[in-house]
């Protein structure tokens, strides 16, 4: 997977996106002390991990967390400050984040997996543009979230790409506007993330979900995400042209004659990904 980047911690050296395959579930768990800053180097094993649970059968759903407690502080702006220096007073290095982070955000969305953030504790800027590209979002009823760029002189654009396309255009430029951090009931009310839970109860509530999500069948999941995502850029005639042919190519797919099959026959439908 190349390059493995990784932390000291409690005298064992731990990668910075910790990885866990258990029953068709893959964690991606940030611990990139002390903010889960989206260094180049979270953003390029975030990357990493996506592209190989791609392919993977084996992986039916994945999580994305934090070990840490805040889910993620955004850019490293120590890392962006320092290449003020560079003869071209950092462009380069800017422009190779800002891709870098475009291509991972795009990545999630674009993902045949269904891809959950497991929230808990503060994500702001582009660890709030993390969650709202998620399929699904939970978190901890200690969880808040901002794009606070303004407040220091850089407008959360890139973040504004996803927090617009989850929330109404109204609450995001409240949220771009203010900078202010809303707390979990706002950010369920605004429709950024599904559900609020309990701190102590947030990992197995994740859990759950992935859990009732892995039990589909692969095929329709990815089928149904992908059209999800296109259909919302179509104007209504040509998303209901393009949906139908989708359910017809559904249809004719071994999954869907085995799932009404089962259902009709009133057993547990025995999935392929055919």
């Amino acid at each position: 997977m190349g390059e493995v980047h990784a932390i000291r911690k409690e005298g064992q050296v731990s990668p910075i996106v910790g990885h866990e395959l258990l029953d068709g579930i893959l964690r991606l768990t940030l611990q990139n002390a002390p903010a889960n800053a989206l260094s180049i180097a979270m953003m390029q094993l975030l990357l990493e991990h996506l592209r190989s649970a791609r392919e993977d059968k084996a992986v039916r759903v994945i999580i994305i967390d934090s070990s840490l407690k805040l889910f993620s502080a955004g850019h490293d702006l120590k890392e962006l400050s320092s290449h003020r220096s560079d003869e071209d007073r950092g462009r380069a290095f800017f422009e190779q984040t800002m891709r870098l982070c475009a291509e991972l955000m795009q990545a999630i969305v674009s993902h045949p997996k269904p891809v959950i953030a497991g929230v808990d504790g503060l994500a702001t800027a582009a660890g709030c543009q993390l969650v709202a590209s998620c399929d699904l979002a939970v978190c901890s009823d200690k969880s808040t979230f901002c794009t606070p760029g303004v407040n220091i002189g850089l407008f959360c654009s890139t973040p504004m790409v996803a927090l617009s396309r989850n929330v109404s255009r109204k609450q995001a430029m409240e949220m771009l506007l203010t900078g202010e951090t809303i707390d979990a009931s706002t950010a369920r009310e605004f429709g950024l993330v599904n559900r609020v839970v309990p701190q102590e109860y947030l990992n197995q509530i994740v859990r759950k979900y992935a859990q009732a999500i892995a039990a589909k069948s692969p095929l329709v999941l990815k089928i149904g995400k992908e059209a999800f995502y296109k259909q919302a850029e179509m104007d209504l005639a040509s998303a209901y042209d393009y949906t139908a042919q989708v359910m017809v190519e559904n249809m004719l797919a071994r999954d869907a004659e085995e799932g009404i099959g089962a259902f009709m026959e009133k057993r547990k439908p025995e999935w392929t990904g055919e």
